[in-house]
């Protein structure tokens, strides 16, 4: 099979939803695993209540930071609300896309940095927000612009924030679960010295997977991130049918990253923001999206 085989953007798209219900579904698993032997290493009736507690902090936690996830992301950016007259071809592409794509018009962001990049943020289309840098609309033209901006509507017409909330919420139990339990030992929780053999065996595995389990969710969650984003690139060809727009930016973006592109921002954003930017703000966490080159090897195939 020839390995320049084009991709259609339909079956890419089609893959990378399929994957990421895997991955999902591996989060589950531990979960589960680690409430097991948790249970096993101590009563049933500890565990249920570690449960409780955990299932209530997370949903509270996961509901307030989803249904206040664009203001939060715009706050912490310092982001401005965009200016029609200012910015008439920022307007005109969004417009235009929404028109083509059939979603509702997003309220627009510019952020004070001088890096190629963007956001979209929102519970829903109709609750939705999508943020440019300064550095975006300066150094892009019209086609490449517009390909950066599918791409953040692909996030938005994907339901890319709901999908990763459900996965937040997974991996904000394991975390808390996995803390509490660790804390729990400094106690003497779970019968001390009348523990049998088993449940002292059940124990050690307990705090393996105590230890282990969020750092592996972490990667997992990781890996969820790169799915979407290939296939907000390959939402974004089904939009505009021109992935030379977003491949030119990409390019771009690279040069931006051979300096130190965290001094490029104005105000610097958060390190838990990484996984919703067009492309990581930080070289030192690359693993929140695929390679560059990569991204740009998938387009020029479609």
């Amino acid at each position: 099979m020839d390995k320049y085989q084009r991709i259609d953007f339909r079956d890419q798209i089609s893959r990378n939803k399929t994957k990421s219900f895997l991955l999902i579904f591996i989060v589950f698993i531990i979960l589960i695993g680690l409430g097991y032997v948790i249970s096993m290493a101590f009563s049933p009736e500890y565990f249920f209540l570690i449960m409780i507690i955990a299932i209530i902090f997370s949903v509270i936690y996961i509901t307030v930071s989803f249904y206040n996830s664009d203001k939060i992301a715009i706050a912490s950016v310092g982001a401005k609300p965009a200016s029609r007259s200012e910015h008439k071809m920022y307007y005109d592409l969004v417009e235009g896309l929404t028109i083509a794509s059939g979603l509702p018009m997003p309220k627009l962001y510019v952020m004070p940095s001088k890096q190629i990049n963007a956001f979209a943020s929102g519970r829903n289309p109709k609750n939705s927000v999508v943020c440019v840098t300064e550095g975006a609309l300066e150094k892009l033209d019209r086609r490449e612009l517009e390909g950066v901006l599918a791409h953040e509507l692909g996030h938005i017409g994907n339901y890319d924030m709901k999908f990763m909330t459900l996965v937040a919420v997974m991996v904000g139990m394991v975390a808390i679960i996995s803390e509490i339990f660790l804390r729990s030992l400094f106690f003497g929780a779970g019968g001390g010295k009348d523990r049998g053999k088993a449940q002292i065996i059940f124990l050690i595995i307990g705090i393996s997977l105590a230890i282990l389990a969020p750092i592996v969710v972490y990667l997992v969650q990781m890996s969820i991130s790169r799915k979407h984003e290939y296939s907000a690139d390959a939402t974004a060809v089904k939009f505009t049918r021109y992935p030379n727009g977003l491949i030119g930016a990409l390019k771009k973006i690279k040069q931006d990253y051979a300096y130190d592109n965290t001094k490029m921002h104005k105000k610097k954003p958060s390190k838990a923001l990484a996984p919703i930017f067009f492309a990581n703000p930080f070289k030192a966490m690359g693993s929140t999206h695929p390679p560059i080159d990569e991204r740009i090897k998938k387009l020029e195939r479609m």
